[in-house]
């Protein structure tokens, strides 16, 4: 790449270290130049996988350094929105973790402040990249399915224990499920639907000593169509993640997308043959009729890419693409999660808007 983009990752913890450096480190023109961490073992790590970064203590090491063209923010979800505003206000591109913000008031702020200032804003919504995500955009655009009538999507764990000394299982602004997992499920209804109609949502907590929601599920209605997503703490044996319903077939899909298994294993594009390519037993099983003959078989997963998301941005901060992951769509599903929350304590449909 011609033009070379020096970028500040704030945080070094999960996301930072396993879904953020080592996409900016692997695309082609972005350099990673500065990391902000601050736990002892955060720093050890960040110096051993990334030494020509440089790895500092405060933000404003990144947001005062005139050289950092782009900052990531990769902390908890409560800090989303004021350290986005500052390297906002700083002159920097912005690509912050989901959730994009805790309301869509600060969203839209920052919108406001993007634009204002000319500078890139975006959204980690990697789950665009997944395999089977790519699969089911693809079957949906094909109409395989003829008029899709439902779609339910699952993002379920099992964790029946609290685990300590984390913020995630804290009762803080932005923390549970449907800020966690719920952003990305809302995010791929969202980008293959549209905005809904109507919301439904019955979010709970199920772990016994919990202090977040850490179950939902969540309808969005449309005209024609029901989209379901769930996620849940509680569920030992997993079912399908996805089930397409439509007036010529069905497709069921079971298993995620292996990109993250493999960077928890600490296994990266650099170093790993065929990646994001799912395994023969993940692919889905299509049951349809084409041009009134009867299919049923396994359908050959398309192949997952987080890269993807990072070349976007950087072609978009030079001027060269269009941004796929707009700060639009991603206000919108905060507008959702709001939306389903009040849904929730309710007990009814709330109109979208």
């Amino acid at each position: 790449m011609d033009q070379r983009i020096n970028v500040g990752l704030l945080g070094f913890g999960m996301a930072g270290r396993i879904f953020h450096a080592p996409f900016i480190s692997i695309v082609p023109g972005f350099n990673l130049k500065k990391i902000k961490a601050n736990r002892a073992e955060s720093i050890e790590l960040a110096n051993q996988r990334y030494p020509e970064a440089e790895v500092v203590p405060h933000e404003q090491d990144i947001f005062g350094d005139e050289s950092i063209d782009f900052v990531v923010v990769a902390t908890a979800n409560p800090t989303h929105y004021s350290l986005a505003k500052a390297a906002l206000q700083a002159g920097k591109h912005v690509l912050v973790d989901k959730p994009f913000t805790i309301s869509s008031a600060e969203a839209e702020e920052l919108i406001a402040l993007a634009k204002e200032n000319d500078k890139v804003l975006t959204v980690y919504q990697n789950r665009r990249w997944d395999s089977d995500f790519k699969t089911v955009q693809k079957l949906v655009q094909s109409q395989l399915l003829g008029n899709l009538v439902e779609y339910e999507a699952h993002f379920d764990r099992f964790r029946n224990e609290i685990k300590p000394n984390t913020w995630k299982e804290e009762d803080l602004p932005g923390s549970g499920l449907l800020y966690d997992l719920g952003a990305h499920l809302i995010d791929q209804a969202l980008y293959l639907f549209g905005e809904p109609k109507e919301v439904y949502a019955d979010v709970r907590v199920q772990r016994l000593g919990s202090k977040i929601p850490d179950y939902f599920e969540l309808v969005l209605q449309y005209d024609g169509l029901k989209a379901i997503l769930k996620a849940s703490m509680l569920v030992r044996e997993l079912g399908p993640h996805f089930v397409l319903h439509g007036t010529e077939g069905s497709f069921v899909k079971y298993g995620m997308d292996v990109q993250e298994e493999q960077l928890k294993l600490g296994n990266f594009p650099a170093n790993t043959a065929n990646w994001g390519l799912e395994p023969e037993e993940r692919w889905g099983t299509l049951n349809t009729s084409i041009k009134g003959l009867n299919f049923r078989g396994k359908i050959e997963s398309e192949a997952g890419d987080y890269r993807g998301l990072y070349q976007n941005v950087y072609n978009a901060i030079t001027g060269q693409e269009e941004l796929v992951v707009k700060p639009e769509q991603a206000r919108n599903t905060i507008r959702i999660i709001e939306l389903a929350m009040l849904s929730s304590q309710e007990k009814r449909s709330i109109k979208y808007s």
